[in-house]
């Protein structure tokens, strides 16, 4: 769905993504891990429009399904259009309107209808069912007409994966969701990228390996913005430099971070 060739994107004389060629199948759900800094923000930025590539392509599979479409340099709006969708680290809502109304905006923005700004907001009946059926999914639904600013953090980040998921895109990635949730929050995080990922290609960046290991298809370490090991989840796992370097000699009973 999703691939890259060659991308790098140099800061100066740091270079925080170097010449990384990636794919991500239609049907697969990716973690990408390495420490501070390996690069992992500055790829899902340049993957969805934020930055600029120095060099490389970031390229979409066509519709058809037959071929490639090249969108380097496409921005943040442009490429969500084309369905790839993101979440951020910080939670990024709308605070003092509902947990429907961040979702419905979501959906609007994401159709044709969404720059038709002279129709009431009243009319967008499909948007607002559209935005309920995402609710139920996330578990949110008994939410919907609360204000967002008043949801825990970890109702907060199942809100953030609504939103990225409206308007039903083809890649969502998601930016270390469970980050900051409370330990009685994360099963429920976890069971929710685990759905979407039946029916969405999903890039994951997260720091708890028992996540990534339980969850994976297949992960992808970055160190120093290059690509340094990329296989199923247990071929990671017992590469002895992946592991003495980002993984800290994790073990399938132990729960560790990177």
């Amino acid at each position: 769905m999703l691939r890259t060739r060659g991308l790098t994107r140099r800061f100066g004389g740091l270079v925080a993504v170097d010449h990384v060629d990636f794919e991500l199948g239609g049907d697969e759900l990716c973690s990408l891990i390495g420490p501070n800094g390996a690069g992992k923000t500055t790829f899902f930025n340049l993957l969805t429009g934020v930055l600029s590539p120095s060099d490389g392509a970031v390229e979409l599979r066509s519709d058809d399904g037959d071929g490639w479409r090249e969108v380097t340099g496409a921005s943040p709006a442009e490429t969500a259009r084309m369905g790839v969708h993101r979440s951020y680290q910080i939670t990024n809502v709308f605070p003092t309107v509902s947990v429907l109304e961040n979702v419905r905006v979501a959906a609007q923005a994401d159709a044709d209808t969404g720059r038709r700004f002279h129709r009431n907001v009243g009319t967008f009946d499909e948007h607002y069912e559209e935005a309920y059926g995402i609710l139920e999914r996330v578990g949110l639904a008994d939410r919907a007409h609360a204000t967002a600013e008043n949801l825990s953090h970890g109702a907060a980040r199942q809100l953030e994966v609504a939103i990225a998921l409206a308007g039903d895109p083809d890649v969502l990635l998601l930016d270390e969701p469970n980050a900051g949730v409370s330990s009685e929050s994360v099963d429920q995080i976890v069971d929710l990228i685990e759905d979407v990922a039946t029916d969405h290609a999903v890039l994951l960046v997260e720091h708890n390996m028992d996540i990534v290991m339980n969850v994976s298809d297949r992960v992808v370490v970055l160190d120093r913005g290059s690509v340094i090991a990329d296989g199923p989840p247990e071929d990671v796992r017992n590469d002895e430099d992946v592991r003495q370097a980002y993984l800290g000699g994790y073990e399938r009973e132990e729960e560790g971070t990177v």
